[in-house]
């Protein structure tokens, strides 16, 4: 029998927290069953294992992700969007960094819950893109280097490689260069 007040909710929720904490969305059960009060079998009560668990901190991550996305651009087009998008982004990450170490990886396409999530989260994006007219491949790519832009500074911010000053400064500049890609969007050959 489960123990009183221990869910499968609850047990990923600490597991979020115990990721974000650690910085890393590999939480080990032994530390999470500890963190509960409980053995670690108990948890296979809740989760079917490691696996399933770093699978359920991802899609939860990408899902809140998503809503973050979303709430902080609603409203919005263009250059404004895309400020708001990589504020949030930027600010989320941060704020969360196993969890977001959980939404790098992309979905495995049999799992359903994880393409939806994660296409929930790109959406927000690509409806940020559609107003300077970039969709299909254009917005595939658009999306793959704001991305990439992103997640490098604040890997980078993360690390401590930035010891100089004014950092949110050259980040108002990355999003600015981000913005005047996108506006000055040419199309390529390969």
């Amino acid at each position: 029998m489960p123990r009183a007040g221990l869910s499968s909710q609850r047990v990923v929720e600490e597991a979020e927290l115990l990721a974000d904490e650690t910085g890393s969305p590999a939480v080990s059960l032994a530390v999470l069953a500890a963190r509960l009060g409980v053995r670690v079998p108990s948890l296979y009560k809740h989760v079917a294992g490691s696996d399933a668990l770093q699978r359920l901190i991802s899609i939860r991550a990408k899902s809140e992700l998503a809503d973050v996305l979303g709430r902080a651009t609603v409203g919005m087009a263009r250059d404004e969007a895309v400020g708001a998008l990589s504020r949030a982004y930027r600010d989320w990450a941060t704020a969360h960094p196993g969890r977001y170490a959980a939404t790098l990886r992309a979905p495995k396409s049999d799992d359903a819950d994880d393409v939806d999530a994660s296409e929930r989260a790109i959406r927000v994006i690509f409806d940020a893109l559609a107003g300077y007219g970039l969709v299909g491949e254009d917005a595939i790519d658009a999306t793959r280097l704001l991305r990439a832009s992103l997640h490098g500074f604040i890997s980078l911010d993360a690390a401590g490689g930035f010891g100089l000053p004014h950092v949110d400064r050259t980040f108002a500049r990355l999003v600015a260069s981000a913005q005047l890609m996108l506006t000055e969007w040419r199309p390529v050959t390969i």
